[in-house]
């Protein structure tokens, strides 16, 4: 049987985060017709505290329902009988529910019948629990990086997800899946598991997976890679930056480039800024579908907005999955004032320090209280030098405490300043601060071995 496989796979991100641009993956449909997947990431740290809060108020809910929006816009590509498939971690702690609201929405629009796949099992919460059940003092999951033991936030966790890997996307696109919603799933990893798909990779392939995971780190971040807040941003089209594409080969070495015709630029640099990105041992690049090594790495321009990455290597991934969970801590909240004339800074300092006086003598001091004038330097505090002498600076005060009532009081006693502050106060149409809810972050690890992923596939 003749294998009818391009030898190239064509993959692009439209997502690089929770509130990307919303048109980016019909964009990129119609910019550049032979994709062969686009890939979605809206999981950052914090987005699983935010979808927990969701779904607390519905049950049905936990996902990203911004991605529904993508489906709707690409129904119109999928009904000329293009196969343009979909890996996306939009299902966040709920992907069932996102599967199920993406199959109605499919089905009112008429959509030609399409599989939707659904990865779960990243949510280890019940772990951590049962962990801490059976002896309170344990060392198991303790925080990553201070070491902590769980017990300090165990009342408060709210969620715990492990970063899974391709293996279980794998599973799902060799089902057939053209939407394949997952849970929490590495960056990569959602690049990574079309390749082994495609080109019929074995698990242990290391060095091409390694090639492929470099492929998915470069392109994770969206317009990233091709120009998106790179150092000479201001010198390029940036009005309108193409979202990036990864050309892999078989041997998973890749051509990142973008649509013609589109804002932004792939060069050498854009991509090596991509590669530092959240990196921290380059030998060592820990993912859970191997460990990759950048230092054997090699890029090279292949003509305009084309640059080739190849020769990573890579070997076997950590025992562990890497853990996001998160807890609550308290409360929140922020205002800002513009002071306008001479002796601007001073006014403003001056105005904090009012505040601050004023929860003291009410007994509502909150646990972190930041003043900042932005302009004088504060917002890059020690790496530029303080200057006092501005004729307008934006006064901002931050304040967090476990006490709600405590932030709340901060709120009330922030808008006074409109008529008992100094003169040239402006900037207070928002009226009081929100408060809000905070919710800090825990990073652990778990043994593979606890960790037991499911696949489902939804048919029209």
């Amino acid at each position: 049987m003749i294998d009818r496989r391009p030898i190239i796979l064509r993959i692009a991100n439209a997502q690089g985060f929770w509130g990307d641009s919303p048109t980016a993956a019909a964009d990129l449909a119609a910019q550049s017709p032979t994709l062969d997947y686009i890939t979605l990431d809206y999981l950052a740290e914090v987005s699983m505290s935010i979808l927990a809060k969701q779904r607390d108020r519905d049950p049905g809910l936990g996902y990203a329902r911004d991605f529904l929006d993508v489906v709707q816009s690409l129904i119109t590509v999928w009904k000329t009988g293009r196969r343009l498939r979909i890996v996306t971690n939009a299902g966040g702690l709920n992907p069932r529910a996102c599967a199920n609201a993406c199959l109605d929405l499919l089905r009112k629009s008429n959509c030609p019948p399409l599989k939707i796949g659904i990865v779960t099992g990243d949510d280890v919460l019940p772990n951590l629990r049962a962990a801490h059940a059976a002896g309170k003092e344990t060392a198991e999951f303790s925080h990553l990086e201070t070491h902590a033991q769980l017990d300090t936030v165990i009342a408060r966790l709210t969620t715990a997800n492990a970063y899974l890997g391709a293996a279980p996307l794998v599973e799902a696109l060799n089902a057939g899946a053209d939407i394949l919603i997952t849970g929490r799933v590495a960056d990569p990893s959602l690049t990574v598991a079309p390749c082994i798909s495609h080109f019929k990779w074995n698990l242990n392939d290391y060095n091409k997976i390694a090639g492929a995971t470099v492929a998915g780190h470069l392109i994770e971040c969206g317009t990233q890679v091709t120009g998106g807040i790179s150092t000479d941003w201001l010198t390029i089209d940036n009005a309108n930056i193409g979202f990036p594409i990864v050309e892999v080969e078989a041997d998973g070495s890749c051509v990142v480039t973008k649509p013609d015709h589109t804002g932004g630029e792939v060069t050498a640099r854009t991509v090596k800024e991509q590669l530092l990105y959240e990196l921290g041992d380059p030998a060592n690049y820990l993912s859970p579908d191997a460990t990759v090594s950048f230092l054997t790495l090699q890029v090279n321009e292949q003509g305009q907005n084309r640059v080739r990455a190849s020769n990573s290597t890579g070997r076997a991934p950590p025992p562990t999955y890497k853990v996001s969970a998160t807890y609550r801590t308290g409360y929140r909240a922020a205002g800002t004032l513009t002071i306008v004339g001479q002796n601007a800074v001073a006014k403003a300092r001056r105005c904090g320090e009012i505040i601050r006086d004023r929860l003291r003598a009410a007994s509502a001091e909150p646990a972190q209280f930041i003043v900042e004038c932005l302009g004088s330097g504060d917002a890059t505090a020690g790496v530029a030098g303080r200057r006092d002498d501005l004729f307008e600076t934006v006064l901002r005060i931050a304040v967090s405490d476990p006490d709600k009532s405590i932030v709340e009081r901060f709120t009330r006693e922030m808008t006074p300043l409109i008529t008992s502050g100094p003169q040239g106060t402006t900037g207070y149409a928002e009226g009081r601060p929100a408060v809000r809810e905070v919710f800090g972050y825990w990073p652990t690890l778990i043994p593979r071995e606890q960790v037991h992923p499911t696949v489902e596939l939804l048919e029209m």
